[in-house]
């Protein structure tokens, strides 16, 4: 092995480096776990309710309200939407398979629409293509971090009376047309899985809306189905955030805007140093649309090869989602087929997503493109 080899192979990148972060406000984060469990606020209490604040001001929304996980909140905001076995909800042909599941498990027929090549979010056109006399609302997800267009979103919703439900789950804090997403449809859900930007030490979700009554009926059924313990008006579901992530979270929310802007920071350094290097395609990014890169991902026909030589030298990556949805078992009673989303079906086969988190130092992201280059040399 030569001595260039051997440099390359000494480092180590993770696609996701928690601990890097816990390290960096251990004091803060021990304090508030301590703080937890000397005043047995585990189960909603005063951290809970401060995040819930706290997150509302901070996106500029009029409510918030915490519960278990994203699945959760997606899941609650559709029940108290009352929908009907004919109904029929219109999502992104790719995302996570929370986005569909919790459409079929609310009682409504998800319907699906293909994406767009360039960015992987929802296409407009094929939104309109698919609307039906059933159809009942739209689930645009902001993928990877970059926002949906919501002003083309809401023209369709207006047109055919629709409401929407914004998936934010990957885009905490980014805005379209300078607005915090969540903002613009009926609910806005969001995740605060632990690799986040906004992560948690477990799961943790939460709902905004600007709607009073709705706010009050969403919080009626993550409880039980009642606002006071013991009485329940309606059935619901238990699903609330925990007081020690609320806490955890609480310290995190101070530091997620400079997070956030650390990522575009390394964002454009990976858009610089990998721009005409072989085939990569990097992240594109629409007019008034902003991108808080939850995940960095590329484009390339060689994503299998690349992602076997990363690992090889030590680097992690990771492919977000390498099945589109429609391609699923769990959907195949829907009888789709590649051609039905030809964008979809092309993205799931070419992306890539490189580490991308704000204590990745810009050593190790020279250090990725390198090796990108000299895996490019020989393709």
């Amino acid at each position: 092995m030569g001595t260039q080899q051997k440099k390359l192979n000494k480092r180590i990148i993770k696609f996701v480096d928690l601990h890097r972060q816990y390290l960096n406000i251990k004091k803060q984060v021990d304090a508030q776990i301590k703080n937890t469990i000397k005043f047995s606020n585990f189960i909603r209490g005063s951290n809970v309710n401060s995040f819930e604040k706290n997150f509302a001001k901070k996106n500029k929304s009029k409510y918030c309200l915490s519960c278990g996980n994203g699945t959760d909140a997606l899941f609650i905001a559709l029940k108290v939407l009352n929908l009907k076995k004919d109904d029929e909800v219109i999502t992104t042909a790719h995302s996570w398979i929370s986005t569909s599941e919790t459409i079929t498990l609310s009682g409504a027929k998800v319907v699906f629409a293909d994406t767009n090549l360039n960015n992987f979010n929802i296409n407009y056109d094929d939104i309109i293509k698919k609307i039906t006399k059933n159809t009942v609302g739209i689930i645009p997800v902001h993928l990877y971090g970059q926002t949906v267009n919501m002003k083309k979103i809401n023209q369709i919703a207006n047109n055919y009376n629709l409401w929407i439900i914004e998936d934010c789950a990957q885009a905490v804090f980014s805005k379209f047309d300078n607005k915090f997403v969540g903002n613009f449809g009926t609910f806005g859900t969001f995740s605060f899985y632990p690799g986040k930007n906004l992560g948690a030490f477990g799961d943790a979700g939460a709902i905004v809306t600007n709607n009073k009554k709705l706010y009050e009926k969403i919080s009626m059924f993550a409880r039980h189905g009642g606002l006071t313990k013991g009485d329940h008006n309606v059935e619901g579901m238990n699903s609330r955030m925990d007081g020690i992530q609320a806490g955890i979270l609480n310290v995190k929310l101070k530091y997620v805007f400079e997070w956030n802007k650390r990522r575009k920071i390394i964002a454009n350094i990976y858009n610089k140093n990998l721009s005409n290097v072989g085939d990569i395609i990097t992240p594109n990014i629409d007019k008034d649309c902003d991108h808080v890169y939850h995940l960095y991902v590329i484009k390339t026909q060689f994503r299998d090869s690349l992602r076997k030589f990363l690992s090889s030298h030590n680097v992690e990556t990771n492919i977000n989602y390498p099945t589109a949805l429609p391609f699923l078992k769990a959907y195949n009673y829907l009888g789709h087929k590649f051609s039905d989303f030809p964008n979809a079906y092309k993205n799931q086969n070419t992306i890539l997503s490189l580490p991308i988190y704000p204590e990745l130092k810009n050593s190790d992201i020279f250090y990725i493109c390198k090796l990108i280059r000299i895996f490019f040399k020989k393709h």
